[in-house]
């Protein structure tokens, strides 16, 4: 006696169908098409969080050398400075205060002056 996949062979493409919802065309219409888009779009999923990661750090860096450069400091410099003082701040928290809070990022750039 053969087996018949109806049931879950219909579940199966339900599932990939309903992933594949607010595709443009048949990406979001036709099963074979759909597979497709859906499988590419976990690849791209995947890889975007991980460069949301370096999109970030690159943005804080970026922020720190700029107001850095308005207290007369270079990044590289005001860095190393942060490191041999022993201060154990990260990125995201210098990027945030040099946005917020200029006066207190100025005195720590005068600290590491």
């Amino acid at each position: 006696m053969r087996i018949k996949r109806a049931v879950n062979a219909v579940k199966k493409r339900r599932s990939i169908l309903k992933s594949a919802k607010g595709y443009r065309g048949a990406k979001s219409k036709l099963y074979r098409t759909a597979r497709e888009q859906v499988m590419k779009s976990g690849q791209y999923a995947y890889i975007g969080r991980k460069q949301k990661k370096r999109d970030f750090r690159a943005l804080w860096i970026t922020r720190i050398n700029a107001a850095c450069r308005l207290n007369g400091i270079s990044y590289s410099k005001f860095i190393a400075g942060l490191k041999s003082k022993n201060i154990e701040l990260n990125r995201k928290v210098l990027a945030d205060m040099a946005v917020r809070e200029p006066e207190a990022f100025a005195s720590l750039v005068g600290q590491v002056k």
